[in-house]
């Protein structure tokens, strides 16, 4: 082995044990000051006998001699050590080592990949550990009341900016594990995970390179099978830690599903509500498509104008352009009459939804991209070749993720 290595890693190994003694004096010395009394009262415990108290920490195992009696005015038996850290009656890994675990599984791409880590980083585990101490992280974080961020005495004036949208994530189903000899067996079950991104305009920045960036975020994510509503209601609570109710304008980006709409005008109905213009664009082109053909010079020829109008102020000239497509009868089918009216109908449902220029010109966004970035970052994690959810395990970790994401993870702890 190289020497230099050979000695730091000898020397880290030394550093380790001496801050693993350390801890086990000071949380021995805590325990011994605590004594036997009930933490809660303050009474003596009944009954009360030592006992051996043995936990995993970053730096190593400690083993404490701590108190255990019966509190009469709790009615139960109390460890006042456990009581006061806020441990679990059977854990065994300290609160730092949780936190570790946690942070590792939402990063390392697998269960196993993060149990990898911790060894490599000096915490030899195994990952049935590293799934449930994200289990329980997650469990505690369903009932996690979330506090409101210190608000500054004199706030600069902000805008805020709310997106929306939802992808897919595979679900065990009904029949995972049963014989693939087995025909028209339901063991995948592709579910819709709800998400959104919340930042104030004020926030965007421009890498060297040109590309937007956000200098900061908060994001939602909602297990599947969550309804719209509580998802609406999920998405409204987060806003209005980041000042909703403050904020000078509020702009609503989303793309054309039905749901989506529904949350926007039952939850943000005061807010500017936009299209994204990437999917006006892409209706805009299957209407070309479906007048001249696909990949046709006059189908562009047709589009290009329309999406240049749509982007400069004159939507309103493009939806009066797409409805008179109904009212031409001569050389058309009736299928193809039948297949302009859905899209059609799509912009005559936005045309208020549309003002591309007038919210470019307030430095508003018209595109929902933001979103799009996190579906395509949450699906990095939870869309893995071989990765088929549990509903807790799905629901467990993305709670997880999300607290990590908005720089709420500390709070489990707190």
């Amino acid at each position: 082995m190289n020497g230099l290595l050979n000695l730091e890693v000898e020397v880290l190994a030394q550093g380790r044990e001496w801050t693993r003694q350390r801890l086990e004096s000071q949380a021995q010395k805590q325990v011994n000051d605590w004594g036997a009394l009930c933490p809660h009262s303050g009474q003596a415990l009944q009954c009360r006998k030592r006992q051996r108290l043995k936990l995993m920490t970053c730096a190593g195992t400690v083993v404490l001699k701590s108190w255990r009696g019966y509190s009469q005015v709790l009615k139960r038996w109390v460890n006042p050590a456990r009581e006061r850290w806020g441990l679990k009656p059977r854990q065994r890994l300290s609160p730092e080592l949780q936190s570790r675990l946690g942070f590792t599984a939402t990063v390392a791409g697998s269960y196993q990949k993060a149990a990898t880590t911790a060894t490599r980083w000096g915490t030899p585990i195994s990952d049935n550990t590293v799934h449930a101490v994200v289990q329980q992280l997650g469990e505690s974080a369903g009932g996690l009341v979330l506090p409101q961020p210190p608000q500054l005495a004199r706030e600069p004036e902000f805008s805020l900016v709310i997106m929306m949208d939802g992808w897919l994530a595979r679900q065990r189903g009904a029949d995972w594990g049963v014989s693939r000899r087995r025909k028209q067996a339901d063991r995948v079950n592709w579910k819709e995970v709800k998400s959104a991104v919340i930042y104030r305009l004020e926030q965007r920045a421009q890498k060297s390179s040109g590309r937007g960036m956000l200098i900061e975020k908060y994001v939602v994510a909602c297990a599947p099978d969550t309804e719209p509503v509580d998802f609406g209601a999920a998405v409204q609570a987060e806003a209005r830690r980041r000042g909703l109710g403050r904020a000078r304008k509020v702009y609503v980006v989303i793309d054309g599903a039905v749901w989506l709409w529904n949350v926007a005008q039952d939850r943000f109905s005061q807010a500017l509500l936009l299209l994204d213009f990437h999917h006006a664009s892409e209706h805009l082109w299957a209407l070309a498509h479906l007048l001249y053909g696909e990949g046709t010079e006059e189908a562009r020829s047709w589009v290009e104008p329309l999406l240049h109008q749509l982007r400069h102020g004159q939507e309103e000239t493009v939806v009066h352009t797409l409805e008179a497509l109904l009212q031409v009868k001569e050389g058309r089918s009736a299928r193809l009459r039948r297949a302009l009216q859905t899209p059609v109908e799509y912009f005559q449902t936005h045309r208020e939804h549309l003002h591309y220029q007038s919210v470019a010109r307030q430095g508003g966004p018209i595109g929902s991209g933001s979103v799009e970035s996190l579906c395509n970052q949450l699906q990095n994690r939870f869309k893995r070749t071989g990765q088929f959810w549990s509903p807790p395990g799905l629901k467990h970790l993305l709670a997880v993720e999300v607290l990590l994401r908005n720089k709420d993870y500390d709070l489990l702890w707190n």
